[in-house]
C-alpha cells in the first residue's frame, strides 16, 4: 500500500509541474481551404507559428507546395493570431490575422492598416 501510495503521490506531482499546453498548440495541424483547392500546415517556427502549402489540387497554381504562405504568427488573444501573409495569386505579403473556433479557421489578409481584408475559410482536415 505505501508504494501504491508513493507512487500516486510522484505521478500527481509530476502532472503538476508539467508544461502547460500553449495557445499555439489548438491551430497545429493540417487545414483544407473551403474550396477544397489547398492544404495547409500549421507549425512552430521559431517563436511563432508558420503555415506551409503541403497539397494543391492545381499544380498548375502559382501557389506551390512547401511554399510559407503565413509566417512570424503569435498569439494577439483568445483564439486569435497575427503576423504576415503570403498571397501566391498576386506575389505579396499583407498584415495577417487568423481567428479560431473549434475546427473552423478564418484567415486574412489585410492592406491599408486592416482597413481592406480578403478572407478565407479553412476546416481542419481529418
Amino acid at each position: 500500500m505505501r508504494f501504491i501510495g508513493a507512487f500516486m503521490l510522484a505521478a500527481g506531482l509530476a502532472a503538476a509541474n508539467a508544461a502547460p499546453a500553449r495557445a499555439d498548440d489548438a491551430i497545429l495541424g493540417e487545414w483544407l481551404r473551403d474550396t477544397g483547392a489547398s492544404r495547409v500546415r500549421f507549425a512552430p517556427c521559431g517563436g511563432a507559428v508558420c503555415g506551409v502549402i503541403v497539397w494543391l489540387r492545381d499544380k498548375d497554381s502559382p501557389a506551390k507546395v512547401g511554399q510559407r504562405i503565413f509566417f512570424d504568427m503569435k498569439a494577439s488573444g483568445a483564439n486569435a493570431w497575427a503576423g504576415s501573409a503570403f498571397n501566391p495569386e498576386d506575389g505579396k505579403t499583407y498584415s495577417g490575422k487568423m481567428t479560431l473556433s473549434g475546427n473552423s479557421l478564418s484567415t486574412s489578409g489585410c492592406v491599408l492598416g486592416g482597413l481592406i481584408c480578403k478572407s478565407v475559410d479553412w476546416t481542419r482536415a481529418k
